[in-house]
């Protein structure tokens, strides 16, 4: 009964039930350890550990408990205590075949590849089934993978796990598929292509035909690392005669026929071409295979885009290899013109086109875009009126064309008064496509949706050029399209991009989850909501966001040793790498390294010395200054930076450059980002352990070694940020829809920098004072009072960077100011960091106070002099305390004015608005106000739990 309870989640009654078994057997080691998992999932960890480790020393070998303990283990993530289980069990019991396929599985979950290798071949002795032997087999080529030395995969793992095979191979015991796939694969590795090559076109080639084409794709691959043009050639011909549609071999084709002209090879006269058949090794062959293709594709029962595609691919290496006319293949613009004829209706239509727009000269692009809408068949009800699409046919044809002529620039080469009439037009033709679509689910997208995104590209590029209403109707606009067609994600991430760019982060989580990211999305587009979380003051979400990614960063390492364990099982050989590949992926990736830190400095920004200790904050984040857990040298950018559908011409879309531009600001960024952490989690490791400076002990009681990793830490941030400033001196734009920019322009540009940094160098004085102590020590004393006078002064002018209004209404449009409110998150950042050091300087200080009063007494004088250190630091603390009751006072009125802000009286100046669409822009302007207010009252809240820190300071 208790397992019933566990299975139900009832972890209270599982664990009653299992103490009255107890009682009754009280060696019953299955009900232990069915308690301790009821006591694990109460988060009772340390007791459920204890009494499991009862169990596990007694070494059973019931199933039951071995199981239970497995289950448990796992929820603990101990995986390596699995294995120490089932090594005791297989000693006790060495036969059973059963418990060395637990160990072997066990193994695989920590990666153990020399043990697995081991137990494989044990359970083989056992069973001599295949399959176990070739478990051992690809445990060899997991040692070779995770090698450190190639040298050593290539002559020791590798040419075993080959001698191992060809053994079988011997004997003629190969029997799965699987097998054959392992042998491929580890002559692949050891580059031994030829030998390969024998094995796929041989007898054990036979047994590949799970995959369609799996022996020829192969055989393909082989021939192309052996440089083997004419095998290739002819094996691609081959192929296109049996389905002319397939792309890859078209590729594949024209690849291998001008390598052959480029060699000049020519066939052999007697003998057969090649192993493959008969080898096209000129262009006029070449030519005339395609007009063949597009001959028979015209005979066929469906239309094929293949063979036409390929002629435009043929011409445009022609026109590379600077020889096109001589071949008589057409013009491209006629042959996109009949290709769009046939193939118009499809959506795919614009993708296949677009590959080949370059063939296009410029003089041409309007002609072209004209010819195409003449064969649209587009009804007008009246003289004057936008001719619409009689059917979705029709409908698609002029979506096709729509979108070739935001891709061909001509949409951007207009002025202002076209563009608005464009996006006009685009929004009235959205709407009348709509009826089409009248019978879609809600998770289907309506047929007219690019329409609507096309006309908020339009409106993006005005908002840009200055329109700052263009930016409202952007959003009114796609508030709209959200509402009929509310699974479409590129609505909502457009959304999520321009409520961001405001400063409004509220609606965006909302936007964010109904997306329904999975898995490896919180990887890829994840950054669209950690970027700005935290950074526009929505702490609450911003936790809940960072929670999310790394919900999935850290079981993606549980998950990916189930995957193995499963591929394993059904020999899926070669998944096995691409897994362990993919955890390294997600384990070096730099959003997971960005959303830990960022996680952290909230945490700390929320609770450390709120409602815990700054130390106990650290420890439990088990923080030091020495470690850095970021694998800097091989940090992944996974974002998808494409996510977001764009029609722009090449060069206004997002570019390699911008790729890594944007990489290497991340990559500064996180940088000073966990050098700043490290440097707050060293504060507490300062604490009073001082001898007196003559006493030898300092060096070993390893203080003043920490406060040498301390400024060793401040001498690299200095550097990060000589490298970040040097970085923003180039002044990069990102296109609007590109990565969206750092923080760091703004933690430069408004002087949070400096104070954090100069904030730690008070620190290193402190600490010398400290050792040094109050005697001969005017010098410093004066040091730290000019360290403080200058930090309050900074902090003043980091909080008149913060003034002004954060939502205006000018000229009858509403303008944001975002840059404000992620100032004054940088504000209570860096005042909670100066009350972290405050507090470091209050524990060194007090002691000193209490000592010199005691002195007092005992000399019973009344004039001891007290240091001027004392009175500097009262006065800084009392300036903190007045300039952070200034703040609050500050946002108090921010939160009158966010209130009293009447959105609807704003007349959108542009008669552009219909009716349905004013009840969208009131939505849209509530939302960013809503949010707005939202921000500030959580800076608030927090500062006033600053403040009261701050009053308990006064030593």
């Amino acid at each position: 009964p208790s397992a019933d309870y566990l299975d139900n989640g009832n972890n209270k009654m599982a664990i009653q039930q299992a103490d009255k078994l107890l009682k009754k057997h009280k060696d019953l080691h299955c009900a232990k350890v069915l308690k301790a998992i009821g006591l694990q999932r109460t988060g009772k960890q340390d007791e459920a550990y204890a009494l499991a480790q009862e169990v596990a020393a007694l070494e059973p070998t019931d199933d039951n408990s071995l199981q239970a303990l497995t289950i448990l283990y796992r929820e603990m993530h101990r995986p390596e205590l699995v294995t120490k289980l089932y090594e005791a069990a297989v000693k006790k019991v060495p036969n059973s075949e059963e418990y060395h396929s637990h160990l072997f599985m066990a193994y695989a979950r920590v990666g153990e590849y020399k043990k697995m290798q081991q137990a494989g071949m044990a359970l083989y002795k056992i069973v001599p089934k295949n399959p176990y032997y070739f478990w051992s087999v690809m445990s060899l080529i997991m040692q070779s993978i995770s090698a450190q030395d190639e040298n050593l995969s290539k002559t020791m793992f590798l040419p075993l796990a080959e001698r191992m095979v060809e053994k079988m191979v011997k004997e003629d015991k190969i029997e799965a598929e699987a097998e054959v796939e392992l042998y491929y694969m580890i002559l692949e590795r050891l580059e031994k292509y030829k030998e390969a090559l024998d094995v796929v076109r041989g007898k054990l080639g036979e047994k590949l035909t799970s995959e369609l084409q799996s022996r020829e794709n192969k055989c393909m691959a082989m021939y192309k690392k052996l440089h083997r043009w004419p095998e290739c050639n002819a094996l691609a011909r081959r192929l296109l005669l049996k389905n002319s549609d397939d792309w890859q071999f078209y590729i594949t084709y024209f690849d291998s026929v001008f390598q052959l002209i480029d060699e000049s090879w020519t066939p052999p006269a007697e003998e057969e071409h090649s192993l493959e058949g008969e080898v096209h090794c000129s262009i006029e062959q070449a030519v005339s295979f395609i007009e063949e293709r597009i001959t028979e594709e015209s005979r066929s029962s469906r239309p094929l885009r293949g063979p036409y595609l390929a002629k435009l691919e043929l011409i445009r290496r022609l026109r590379h290899r600077g020889c096109n006319d001589e071949y008589k293949l057409g013009d491209p613009e006629e042959l996109m013109f009949q290709y769009f004829k046939k193939f118009g209706d499809k959506p795919c239509c614009f993708t296949d086109l677009k590959v080949f727009v370059d063939l296009l000269p410029a003089s041409q692009y309007t002609k072209f875009i004209r010819q195409l809408l003449d064969v649209i068949p587009l009804a007008a009800a009246a003289e004057n009126e936008v001719a619409l699409p009689g059917d979705i046919k029709a409908l698609q044809q002029h979506l096709c064309v729509v979108q070739l002529s935001r891709l061909l620039g001509i949409y951007h080469a207009m002025e202002k008064r076209q563009k608005l009439a464009v996006v006009r037009e685009l929004m009235l033709r959205y709407r009348h496509g709509l009826e089409f679509g009248k019978s879609c689910l809600k998770t289907e997208l309506q047929f007219s949706d690019y329409y609507c995104l096309l006309a908020v590209h339009l409106l993006l590029d005005l908002w840009l050029e200055g329109e700052e209403a263009a930016v409202w109707q952007c959003l009114t606009l796609l508030e709209e399209g959200l509402s009929h067609s509310p699974s479409n994600a590129q609505f909502k991430l457009l959304l999520i991009r321009i409520y961001c760019r405001l400063g409004a982060f509220e609606p965006v989580s909302e936007l964010y989850s109904s997306l329904d990211a999975k898995h490896i999305q919180h990887d890829t587009i994840g950054y669209l909501l950690t970027r700005y979380a935290g950074s526009l003051g929505h702490y609450a979400a911003a936790s809940q966001s960072c929670n999310f990614a790394l919900r999935f960063f850290h079981s993606n390492q549980k998950d990916t040793s189930e995957y193995i364990i499963q591929a394993y099982k059904y020999g899926a050989f070669e998944k096995i790498p691409e897994f362990i590949a993919f955890r390294n992926r997600l384990n070096s990736s730099l959003h997971f390294a960005q959303v830990r830190t960022e996680r952290m400095l909230l945490d700390l920004l929320l609770e450390a010395n709120i409602s815990t200790s700054l130390e106990e904050s650290i420890k439990s984040m088990s923080l030091s200054p020495e470690e850095d857990d970021i694998p800097w040298k091989d940090l992944r950018d996974n974002r998808d930076l494409t996510v977001l559908f764009s029609w722009d011409p090449k060069d206004r879309d997002i570019s390699e450059e911008h790729r890594k531009l944007s990489l290497e600001e991340e990559t500064l960024w996180l940088r000073i980002r966990s050098l700043t952490l490290r440097l707050v989690s060293g504060l507490p490791t300062l604490g009073h352990t001082i001898q007196p400076k003559n006493s030898e002990k300092t060096a070993e009681n390893g203080v003043s070694s920490k406060i040498d990793t301390i400024r060793a830490l401040l001498q690299q941030l200095e550097a990060a940020v000589d490298s970040g400033k040097k970085f923003l001196e180039q002044k990069i734009q990102y296109p609007v829809l590109g990565p969206p920019p750092t923080r760091m322009a703004g933690f430069f540009s408004n002087g949070s920098c400096q104070c954090q940094t100069s904030l730690f160098y008070l620190v290193s004085d402190i600490y010398e004072l400290d050792t040094n102590g109050l005697e001969d020590s005017a010098e410093i004393q004066e040091r730290i009072g000019n360290s403080f006078k200058s930090l309050v002064e900074r902090l003043t002018d980091l909080f008149n960077k913060c003034k002004g209004d954060l939502i205006e209404v000018r000229d009858g449009t509403l303008k944001t100011h975002p840059n404000l409110l992620e100032n004054l998150v940088f504000f209570v950042e860096t005042i909670s960091m100066a009350l972290w050091v405050s507090s470091y300087c209050d524990s060194v200080l007090r002691p000193f106070k209490s000592n010199l009063q005691k002195k007092k007494k005992k000399k019973k004088e009344s004039s001891v002099a007290m240091p001027p250190v004392f009175t500097h630091f009262l006065d800084y603390v009392t300036e903190l305390q007045t300039l952070t009751s200034n703040v609050i006072d500050h946002i108090k009125g921010l939160e009158i004015i966010l209130t009293a802000l009447k959105l609807e009286e704003l007349s959108l100046k542009d008669t552009l608005l219909l009716q349905e669409e004013k009840k969208f822009t009131k939505t849209v302007q509530g939302k960013v106000q809503s949010s707005y207010h939202h921000s500030v009252q959580e800076i608030g809240e927090l500062l006033k739990k600053r403040l009261d820190t701050i009053k308990k300071l006064k030593i």
